[in-house]
């Protein structure tokens, strides 16, 4: 009974070192394909085109206006005295919650 587990133990550790450290290398010796340079290159219309279309989307760009103020969207609902911040100094002044599993009774 002993063999048969000694035997057992060296096939499993046999595969692992032949089959585990030989598989990933398998999958990287793949030959290098590179797929794009089958694709046509463009006519030089088709460039003009491009280029057209790239000079019209950056003018596009030019015409959006700037961005005026802060960006608070809740600036026109809160009063102009209102603290900034108010979760900091409520976080501050919060009693520290007892642990859970603690009875003070």
């Amino acid at each position: 009974m002993r063999i048969l587990g000694v035997a057992a133990i060296f096939a499993f550790l046999a595969s692992l070192f032949l089959g585990g450290l030989t598989g990933p290398v398998r999958a990287q010796q793949l030959p290098n394909i590179n797929l794009l340079a089958d694709a046509p290159s463009k006519t030089p219309e088709e460039k003009e085109a491009d280029e057209a279309k790239d000079k019209a989307y950056k003018e596009s760009l030019k015409k959006i206006p700037e961005a005026k103020g802060s960006s608070d969207p809740w600036g026109g609902v809160r009063s102009p005295d209102a603290p900034k911040t108010p979760a900091a100094k409520a976080t501050a002044t919060a009693k520290p919650k007892a642990k859970a599993g603690i009875n003070p009774n």
